[in-house]
């Protein structure tokens, strides 16, 4: 099984939760690759991409996304993934507006 098919199981309470956790997959991939695996160029394209989707993201759904990620990271057995899901709001500019 790979780490995306849960997103698609009814694991997840929320077609928001099996969003989020699908995105933090692919960023946690992006994240681990190497230059080899992946252009920085275009890793950085990805990550700004998103930063800039989250950016237009209302007060109110920023908020809930950063609860969703803290959750998630609570939640995390990895030390490693649960420190990458802690800095995940900051890292995209989340915090800079959420109440």
């Amino acid at each position: 099984m790979t780490r995306l098919e849960p997103a698609l199981s009814s694991e997840y309470t929320s077609l928001t939760h099996a969003v989020t956790e699908a995105l933090v997959d692919v960023l946690w991939f992006i994240e681990g690759c190497e230059d080899e695996q992946m252009d920085p160029d275009d890793a950085v394209k990805v990550l700004e991409g998103v930063g800039n989707l989250v950016s237009q993201l209302s007060s109110g759904q920023r908020s809930e996304f950063v609860d969703l990620l803290k959750t998630m990271a609570d939640r995390e057995s990895d030390p490693a993934r649960r420190e990458f899901l802690e800095g995940f709001p900051e890292g995209l500019g989340l915090l800079d507006d959420v109440v």
